[in-house]
């Protein structure tokens, strides 16, 4: 039973990617029957990952309506400081937000929601890196592998991909499509 079938979800994307953080939730959500787009400054570009691995957007934020996808996907790694210099990549994570939609973010993806300032009272958590980040931002920040505040789904770093990718999708499959 693919549990995901009919979802659709954006991951953001540029440069400098940390490779599992993008790659391991495409996959498992691909797994469970969502229609993951690859979504970055440009429509089919190559965007290489911190570690050398290469993705190719499918679509460019100016061409997306949010309003057609259940989801977004934030990642880690140095490209979050990159998506959150754009107004298009912060207006997207505002309607997520606004619509009470899951948005994800793992290790240094809390930067952009910061940026779109979607965090105050939200618990969540990050890589410890830029927990002063994410506090002096409003959030309240916990040491552990994935926190779960209704609609915003937040993990620390690569080993804990699994607990993240888990509790991302219990969380977009009971989501109003």
């Amino acid at each position: 039973m693919m549990r995901l079938q009919g979802k659709k979800v954006i991951q953001l994307v540029s440069n400098d990617f940390e490779d599992l953080e993008l790659w391991y939730p495409v996959h498992r959500l691909r797994e469970e029957g969502a229609i993951v787009e690859i979504v970055g400054e440009k429509a089919n570009e190559k965007y290489i990952g911190k570690y050398g691995v290469p993705i190719v957007s499918d679509t460019a934020f100016a061409d997306i309506n949010p309003g057609d996808y259940d989801a977004i996907l934030v990642p880690g790694g140095w490209s979050p400081d990159l998506l959150r210099r754009f107004d298009s990549v912060l207006k997207m994570v505002r309607h997520f937000d606004e619509q009470k939609q899951p948005i994800g973010q793992i290790c240094h993806a809390g930067w952009v929601l910061i940026s779109a300032d979607v965090l105050k009272g939200v618990n969540v958590t990050s890589t410890p890196g830029i927990k002063d980040d994410m506090t002096n931002a409003g959030a309240v920040w916990h040491d552990e592998p994935v926190v779960v505040d209704g609609h915003i789904i937040s993990s620390r770093r690569p080993p804990d991909l699994p607990d993240y990718m888990r509790e991302f999708i219990a969380v977009l499959e009971k989501s109003k499509s």
